[in-house]
């Protein structure tokens, strides 16, 4: 049996259906680590020895008192990842994996994206915090012919949280949208006000309009690295498009065999 390393951690998730998720993904012997124990054992190898990879975690963060301090991963954890996608051993990123490592810049680089918890800069370009927005009832498009979306539906019904955050469309190649629902400042609420307590909150906040893109293929040096934007609940793991295309998304970042 092949096997699928999961990670997980830094953000909070309903522990049972997610794991009921996780081993619903295919024929896949299932190694689930949550951080900090999760950096620590792919700084010894697990990611390299692993035949799938799939994060679902939001590492590198410390939330206290209003405030969010941020962390870079330790050097062994950037070297066995750097090295897995350097052999072309790709993986998946779900949901928050695009806010984790906010000091990592090559991670957001290789994902073609970054969820911001604070004002940053994306590929040269100052940028306020991110927007998110709960419980969003949208139609999932299938953008592209290809093997996360082979069996899809052309589209299917989603309900799951969205992001308003800058993803690099012409570094990637787009596989699913988001339609329904305007990607823009009015639908969603301000993350650094939440972090500071004030949730729902758009007070004082502006942002930009951004892509509709919520899966895509990016390249993570000689890998690829497919990321699909659900996840935020026991509803989207239950979906079952939603699960055909993570599982897609196992098959082919694992090598397809």
């Amino acid at each position: 049996m092949r096997s699928l390393l999961v990670l997980s951690g830094g953000h909070p998730y309903e522990e049972k259906p997610f794991e009921e998720f996780i081993h619903s993904l295919g024929d896949w012997e299932v190694t689930h680590l949550v951080h900090p124990e999760a950096e620590e054992r792919v700084a010894a190898g697990a990611a390299e020895q692993a035949d799938a990879l799939l994060f679902y975690d939001m590492a590198g963060y410390t939330f206290a008192d209003g405030r969010v301090a941020t962390r870079p991963p330790a050097p062994g954890f950037v070297g066995a990842i750097t090295r897995r996608f350097e052999a072309g051993r790709g993986a998946v990123a779900l949901h928050h994996a695009l806010a984790g490592w906010a000091e990592w810049e090559a991670w957001h680089d290789w994902l073609g994206g970054q969820f911001f918890y604070q004002p940053g800069e994306w590929r040269g370009v100052a940028m306020p915090g991110s927007g998110y927005r709960h419980d969003v009832a949208y139609e999932a498009r299938v953008a592209a012919d290809h093997p996360v979306t082979e069996g899809l539906p052309a589209s299917f019904p989603v309900t799951d949280e969205l992001y308003l955050c800058p993803i690099e469309e012409s570094a990637v190649t787009p596989l699913i949208r988001a339609e329904g629902f305007a990607f823009t400042r009015d639908n969603f609420y301000s993350a650094a006000n939440a972090v500071a307590g004030d949730m729902f909150s758009r007070e004082g906040w502006e942002h930009p309009p951004e892509s509709n893109l919520v899966g895509w293929e990016a390249r993570a040096l000689a890998a690829p690295l497919v990321y699909l934007q659900f996840g935020d609940g026991p509803a989207t793991y239950a979906n079952p498009p939603v699960r055909q295309a993570v599982a897609n998304a196992l098959h082919y970042t694992s090598g397809g065999t």
